[in-house]
């Protein structure tokens, strides 16, 4: 720690800040043109829309633009005066609560174990098995799932008559309670690897020394992961938790309407979907804006609080 880099150490110190950021580009410029395309999509896609974020106080009209009439927070009170709006938001909070809790420590326990694990190539393979649904579409996940678990002739529930566990087949997908334990499922089941990945990169962080004088200490694999491993990635944890309850409020389109059916709209029918119904289809941006940016706006208030609180317990936190 506070050491020079090699590579530095030839710069006279009265050429500063500005050399070394030139020097860093001439040395690493491969690595400053790989940055550009996640930075130039962030720029684009997050900062560059901020200023349409007025479409939300206005009846906005694309064929007047921004001549469209200001209307002020008119749209904010259609919106919330909407009961189907309300039936979104109740949806929304419902299954983003159930999936906090329920999803956020399976990473966690799965990181736990697989970093207990001693033969290598099996503890690779095992990443590589677990984090590859990741990158799996909502259509492709929600093909195999209607064709897993249709109640007639679904693989699931044809091998559970088989075995004589059940009588007839399970609505898995088709019936609304089924629907949301069978969505969070395969949710939980598709991003718990990836998750796996960032807590066992921070486990490589740990002083291996801390687990030998343990060991020496007498501390057995559990007393080890609760003293050691649990402490060492605990500021990961908040900060990854800080960053969950900012989408409190979010969903992913696609998923949403490739797992949704006219049966299950009791449970499915959620702020992305009514964004694209009541606002995008029926050409009403303006409620669209607003929905989204009250969205964002709940967003940033979660993680200012989970921050904030995060601080009060003596965490580092995230803002």
């Amino acid at each position: 720690m506070g050491q020079i880099a090699p590579q530095y150490e030839r710069l006279p110190a009265r050429r500063g800040f500005i050399s070394r950021i030139g020097m860093s580009l001439r040395l690493h410029w491969q690595l400053y043109v790989m940055l550009l395309v996640p930075l130039a999509f962030v720029v684009i896609f997050h900062y560059m829309v901020y200023p349409n974020l007025r479409i939300a106080f206005m009846d906005f009209r694309p064929a007047r633009r921004w001549d469209s009439a200001w209307v002020g927070f008119d749209m904010f009170r259609r919106v919330f005066a909407d009961a189907d709006f309300h039936r979104a938001l109740r949806n929304t909070l419902m299954i983003n609560i159930i999936d906090v809790f329920v999803q956020f420590p399976i990473p966690i326990i799965l990181a736990l174990m697989l970093n207990e694990l001693r033969l290598r190539k099996f503890k690779r393979v095992s990443q590589t098995i677990l984090y590859m649904p990741h990158f799996l579409s909502a259509v492709i996940l929600a093909s195999v799932a209607y064709a897993l678990f249709r109640p007639t002739s679904g693989l699931v529930n044809v091998l559970m008559m088989n075995w004589g566990w059940i009588d007839e087949g399970i609505p898995f997908l088709t019936a609304p309670v089924n629907w949301v334990i069978t969505y969070l499922s395969i949710n939980i089941w598709q991003n718990m690897g990836w998750g796996t990945i960032i807590y066992l990169a921070a486990m490589t962080a740990i002083d291996p020394g801390l687990y030998e004088a343990a060991t020496v200490d007498g501390a057995g694999r559990f007393k080890q992961i609760w003293h050691i491993t649990l402490p060492g990635i605990k500021p990961t944890i908040v900060i990854l938790f800080i960053m969950r309850l900012g989408h409190i409020l979010g969903g992913t389109f696609d998923r949403l309407n490739a797992f949704g059916n006219t049966n299950t709209r009791e449970y499915s029918y959620q702020l992305p979907i009514y964004i694209y119904e009541k606002g995008l289809q029926n050409g009403r941006f303006s409620m669209a804006a607003a929905v989204g940016l009250f969205q964002t706006l709940v967003a940033l208030f979660m993680v200012i609080m989970a921050d904030r609180i995060a601080k009060a317990l003596g965490e580092d936190g995230l803002i």
